[in-house]
Order: C-alpha cells, then sequence, then structure tokens
C-alpha cells in the first residue's frame, strides 16, 4: 500500500505497473485508428473488413492478397483501399502491369453521401423483404441467424467517427477528378523488364517522407501493388529478386507510417516459392470466385444470388503481443449488394427441414467451387 496525497491510500500490487498515458485522438492523422498494444489502423475501404481484421490494416505491415485466376474480384479490395486513401487525403503509391497505371486511377469507385447499408441488418431482424412486405419465412430466418448480424445501437458521434475512419463507396461511380488531381498520388508500370529496381527506389523514396515518430502519427500513406509476378509484369520468373523485394519492401514499411498491399496471381508461383510469399505478408488473404449458376451452393447457402465469390482470412498481422489472432470465422462471402456496395459476411447455412445430419459431407458438394479451402461456418 503506498501513501497518497492528503492522507488516501492507493492500492496496488508489486507485480502492477502504472497505466500508459493515453494519447489524444487529435495526435493522429486523419484516417488512422490507434487501437490497443499501441497499435495503429488504417480502413481497408471495406467497413466489414475492418471490423473482421479487428480494426483495419495495421499501420507498418504488408498485406498480401492470393488473386483467384477465374475473375479479377481482388481488384474490387485494392480499389476500395485506394480510393479510401484519396478521400483522406493521403498519399498514394500504386504499381500496375500496365504501360499507363495512372488510367487504373479513373477506376476507383467514389464514396456515397450517406451509408443505408448500417440499415441491412436491422432490416433483416424486423423481418421484411426489399419491398417492405413482412414475410413469415423472412421472421424465421432472422430469428435464426440473429447473432450473425448483432443489434447495433451507436450514437451521432460514433457514426461521425465512422465516417471519418471509413467510407461506403458506390463502385458504379467513378471517383471525382479534383480529388485525384489534389492528391500526392504516385504511379509505376510493372511491364517493363528491368524495373524491379526502379520500383524498389521509388517505394523506398516514397516511404522515407512518412517516418515513424513516437509523438503521434503525422501522416500515413498507402502502396498499392497490383498482380505482382503476373506473367505481363516484368518480373515474371524473377523469383527470388521478388523475395528479396517484398523482404525489403516490408523492412521499410515496417519502419515508416505507411501500409502495402500487394496482390499476386499464386498459380504462376511454385509451391516452394508461394509458401515463402505467404510467410511474409504480415496480413493474408485469399479471393476465390463462384460460378455464376451453382445449384448446389444456392441450396446450400442463404443469399447465394448476391454473392460473387469468398474471401479467406489466412493470417492477421499483430503488434507488441504474443497472443494469437482468433477469428470467428476465416472464410466470408462476398457480395455486391445492388451491385454498388460490397459486403462481407459470414456464411449462413440455409435452413433444412427433416435434417439432422452435416452440412457438408466428406465428398463435398461444394468441391468444384471451393478448392484448395474449407468453408468455414
Amino acid at each position: 500500500m503506498a501513501a497518497a496525497a492528503g492522507g488516501q491510500t492507493v492500492g496496488r500490487s508489486s507485480f502492477s505497473r502504472a497505466a500508459a498515458p493515453h494519447v489524444a485522438p487529435s495526435s493522429t492523422a486523419a484516417g488512422v485508428k490507434l487501437g490497443p498494444n499501441g497499435a495503429a489502423f488504417v480502413s481497408s475501404g471495406i467497413r466489414d473488413l475492418d471490423r473482421i481484421l479487428g480494426g483495419g490494416f495495421l499501420l507498418g505491415s504488408v498485406v498480401m492478397v492470393m488473386e483467384d485466376s477465374d475473375a479479377p474480384h481482388h481488384l474490387l479490395l485494392l480499389r476500395s483501399f485506394m480510393a479510401q486513401g484519396v478521400v483522406h487525403k493521403q498519399p498514394l503509391l500504386f504499381a500496375g502491369p500496365m504501360k499507363e497505371p495512372r488510367l487504373f486511377l479513373g477506376t476507383l469507385p467514389a464514396p456515397v453521401a450517406s451509408s443505408k447499408e448500417d440499415g441491412r441488418h436491422r432490416g433483416m431482424e424486423a423481418g421484411t423483404t426489399s419491398d417492405g412486405r413482412a414475410s413469415d419465412e423472412a421472421l424465421r430466418i432472422a430469428w435464426q441467424y440473429k447473432k450473425y448480424f448483432g443489434e447495433e445501437k451507436t450514437s451521432h458521434a460514433e457514426q461521425r467517427d465512422k465516417q471519418e475512419f471509413s467510407n461506403d463507396f458506390d463502385l458504379r461511380k467513378p471517383l471525382e477528378r479534383h480529388l485525384l488531381n489534389a492528391q500526392n498520388i504516385e504511379c509505376v508500370s510493372t511491364q517493363e523488364g528491368d524495373t524491379l529496381g526502379v520500383l524498389q527506389d521509388r517505394c523506398s523514396t516514397f516511404l522515407s517522407k512518412l517516418p515513424r515518430k513516437d509523438g503521434g502519427n503525422a501522416n500515413a500513406g498507402r502502396i498499392a501493388i497490383q498482380s505482382l509476378c503476373a506473367p505481363q509484369s516484368g518480373y515474371f520468373e524473377k523469383d527470388w529478386d521478388l523475395v528479396s523485394f517484398i523482404r525489403s519492401l516490408k523492412a521499410m514499411v515496417r519502419s515508416s507510417n505507411a501500409i502495402a498491399v500487394i496482390t499476386f496471381p499464386h498459380t504462376v508461383l511454385s509451391s516452394s516459392f508461394c509458401k515463402r510469399w505467404q510467410h511474409l505478408a504480415d496480413t493474408l488473404l485469399s479471393i476465390k470466385a463462384i460460378p455464376d449458376e451453382d445449384k448446389e451452393l444456392a441450396k446450400l447457402l442463404t443469399g447465394y444470388q448476391d454473392m460473387v465469390g469468398f474471401l479467406h482470412v489466412h493470417k492477421v498481422a499483430q503488434t507488441n503481443s504474443q497472443v494469437p489472432v482468433i477469428l470467428e470465422a476465416s472464410t466470408f462471402s462476398l457480395k455486391l449488394r445492388k451491385r454498388r456496395s460490397l459486403l462481407l459476411e459470414r456464411l449462413n447455412q440455409a435452413p433444412v427441414v427433416g435434417s439432422a445430419g452435416p452440412y457438408l459431407t466428406g465428398s463435398g458438394s461444394c468441391s468444384s467451387s471451393s478448392q484448395g479451402s474449407q468453408l468455414d461456418f
């Protein structure tokens, strides 16, 4: 027991220590959110993905996305990530396998003025369909899966904080040109055969302007590299050079106020190098497309008509902690609501009448649609 001023005593064991002083939110840059253990996050541009990862993309980490050779759904994640940085006026470096990578900026989605997607959970809980008519079947399903959607009642201040950290984007509308012209945006083409050193120098110069400071985060930058090691890229079949580049980039990003997102077609890599790449990633995601008409999946999963693929979370970055990150689920459905909003939801089992057997058998009715990964319910 230690004596305090005014004769009061404060109980503290010999194993306890004073808590670290709280860092004022004003010390962080726009679009940066403080988390536990001194971690700082930037938004991925997808609110559902931020929630799944425990706050967003960890500042100072490398995020790698394994592409699907059948569909370019990885571009949905990359465009949202880049658009979120532009909206927050964060410096951006983009590298892509095209002659004019700046043209890719014209495909970035524009933020919507107000989000209506937050009400989709309440609509399902109320048992209403899209045209507002109540249905007994909808009520039964909503009651059965109520635990998946939760009951979030946030104040106006919390809603404003969400808007300042993460936006909802309309995939049908391009980002306004004046936002792109007013930003610090650099573009690099990866089509040239001898530009790997150039890309590394550009990344080094870009990150040198974003040093990490103990007093707070002055600004945060984003690096987006599309389809690294793709056949149309000049780095194709330069396996060891690419591994060296990723290691160097990871070291530079770790000591800077930035986040790097790399997408790559893992099917063009040998199994050994593919595993090396996966181990180098701080956060590892993969995208798997599903066929347009898969009757077996349509019977198995609810909301199948809105699904375009699956997102699998293999690894989540963490800092200043030895506690492993354990997600409630590792596989999520990738949905396009009204072909405008990108949503991520836990896979929901469709109601089965008169059946108490397992949902998935050893033969796997979904084997043709989700090869190499197990659906996680």
